[in-house]
């Protein structure tokens, strides 16, 4: 589902206007990731948690050359799925 589709779908199923809907969905992508830039953790109860991880430094391979490169540590998001959307997701038609 790209974004277009999920904007589609929210302003279907909650009967907003598409500019509307496509207002929401920006603003909970703009909080999402406010928040993650602050180090703050994003939790939606029944869907997931949102948090950020400190990746550490390591070393990888350039796969053109094969010569070895120092990969250095960052800061990444995670997103860990809660039990409904993990049980809604196992569920088999």
């Amino acid at each position: 589902m790209t974004k277009a589709e999920l904007v589609e779908a929210v302003a279907k199923s909650s009967k907003l206007t598409k500019a509307a809907a496509e207002k929401a969905v920006n603003s909970l992508i703009s909080a999402v990731s406010d928040a993650l830039r602050k180090g703050d953790r994003v939790t939606l109860v029944g869907f997931g948690s949102f948090e950020v991880a400190q990746r550490k430094a390591r070393t990888g391979r350039n796969p053109q050359t094969g010569k070895e490169i120092k990969i250095a540590a960052a800061k990444v998001p995670k997103f860990r799925p809660g039990k409904a959307l993990k049980d809604a997701v196992a569920k088999k038609k």
